[in-house]
């Protein structure tokens, strides 16, 4: 059986072709040989040809792990380096959703419910794979996310940023997983199919779906194990697949024999910060939610500054774009309409209204309950967020609904040419505009009067 299962080993990775595909794969990552037994080969490690890893299996590797941070020199990496060493040698790191569960069939609910929050986050770029044992990896790339985040570049916040998206996405999923569980079977078959008791699964807010499953929260230089290479124990691979295919994907869908290369993990070819609002969202969320239980009660809690309030008519052309209804980026819509509105001095119930009448333009329109999540999480922050600025790319443009007017170009050097950096902006621009036709008031009666609105430090954030 060791001969026959060293055959397999040495036959599959003769293949140029899964060659090829580990090697694309472990581009700029540590990597590491797994043997047989467990044993880990020598570290650091790469891979920059075929001939390495066919050297490696002669050296008795079954497996190959590659490092969840990309690295410029992978070599230059020693054991006890200080993280200032860390993150100059650091070029990126994905975000590695490492879902561990004892049951296959769990797994993939889990798996449904993460990629569907992926999504509500506009994100569609996320990888799926098959690990080769019972469950899945999904993974967002390095080049969806933004550049920087709270003034410091995302590629030195790891491992802290990467444990802030995972614990978020955790809260994010709890409730939905909870339902689809108990659709799915009794606490006590839940339970039994991961080797628990009942007691150990359930709470007084019910199911706990991850004490079912666990996420690692990871540290510098983790290891997962690369698409195509094989699972040291059960020798299937650890294949990528897409989200359609998770229904009727079979664990023998894995054997190397049948393994076809083709499809990636990690799809560098991403569109720019396409995972900007899911960072954010995790952000604001870990500032509140992973601090110890007992610090500040709730009533003392720093009220958020009142903000001037703006109507309608003084809202940007994007805005008025979207309360239109739109058939395309719905949900990246609600991020910049309640952004947008808190911003604008709108009370929590003016926006639940205001959400609830635009989604009956929107084809087809969102489920109410996404809109109350959503609106119910952003009002619990302490402070307000922006909406995305005018550039990103993966919001007014990206569907349509950037239709710049006067307000928006006033004073560009070329034709056309939008000199506000936020929504936010426009408002206070166009109020200033107004502000300068009206007739001129005696300056005796208006002496003692406010001279200006007050800045609140939002506006002062996005003012121009």
């Amino acid at each position: 059986m060791a001969d026959e299962g060293f055959r397999t080993i040495q036959s599959y990775y003769s293949r140029t072709d899964v060659q090829k595909a580990l090697l694309e794969e472990g581009r700029n990552r540590e990597i590491v040989s797994v043997l047989r037994d467990g044993r880990f080969g020598k570290r650091p490690d790469m891979l920059q040809y075929g001939a390495d890893i066919e050297q490696a299996v002669r050296d008795g590797a079954a497996s190959f792990h590659g490092s969840v941070e990309r690295w410029k020199q992978p070599m230059q990496l020693e054991a006890g380096q200080t993280r200032q060493q860390l993150d100059t040698l650091r070029a990126g790191w994905d975000i590695l959703i490492d879902i561990d569960i004892k049951d296959f069939d769990l797994a993939k609910i889990f798996v449904k419910h993460f990629a569907a929050a992926l999504r509500e986050h506009g994100i569609s770029s996320f990888g799926l794979k098959y690990t080769g044992g019972k469950s899945f990896h999904m993974a967002v790339p390095f080049e969806a996310m933004p550049e920087s985040v709270d003034m410091r570049p995302i590629v030195l916040q790891y491992p802290e940023a990467m444990a802030k998206v995972l614990e978020y996405l955790k809260w994010y999923t709890t409730e939905p997983l909870r339902d689809a569980l108990l659709s799915f079977a009794s606490p006590a078959e839940l339970a039994e199919r991961v080797g628990k008791n009942a007691s150990d699964i359930v709470s007084d807010a019910g199911i706990e779906p991850f004490k079912l499953a666990s996420m690692d929260i990871f540290s510098s230089r983790h290891m997962f194990r690369l698409p195509y290479s094989l699972h040291e124990k059960s020798l299937l691979v650890s294949l990528p697949i897409k989200i359609e295919q998770l229904d009727s994907f079979k664990k023998e869908d894995a054997a190397p024999e049948k393994v076809k290369t083709g499809g990636t993990f990690v799809n560098r070819d991403v569109k720019r910060r396409e995972a900007e609002a899911l960072v954010i969202e995790a952000f604001d969320w870990a500032a509140t939610h992973m601090k110890e239980k007992l610090e500040a009660l709730p009533q003392d809690r720093k009220q958020p500054e009142k903000l001037m309030r703006f109507a309608e008519p003084q809202f940007p052309p994007c805005v008025h774009a979207i309360l239109k209804g739109v058939a395309d980026g719905k949900k990246r819509s609600v991020f910049i309409l309640i952004n947008f509105l808190r911003n604008m001095g709108w009370t929590q119930d003016e926006i639940d209204r205001r959400l609830s009448e635009w989604n009956e333009h929107n084809y087809p329109p969102l489920p109410a309950n996404y809109l109350r999540t959503q609106l119910r999480w952003h009002v619990m922050q302490q402070r307000n967020i922006l909406p995305p600025n005018c550039d990103n790319e993966n919001f007014y443009l990206s569907f349509g609904v950037c239709k710049p007017d006067a307000v928006c170009t006033a004073g560009a050097k070329q034709a056309g040419q939008i000199t506000i950096k936020n929504p936010v902006n426009y408002a206070f621009r166009k109020m200033r505009f107004e502000s300068r036709s009206q007739p001129k008031h005696d300056e005796k009666k208006a002496k003692g009067r406010p001279r200006g609105p007050k800045w609140t430090r939002a506006a002062q954030i996005a003012r121009p």
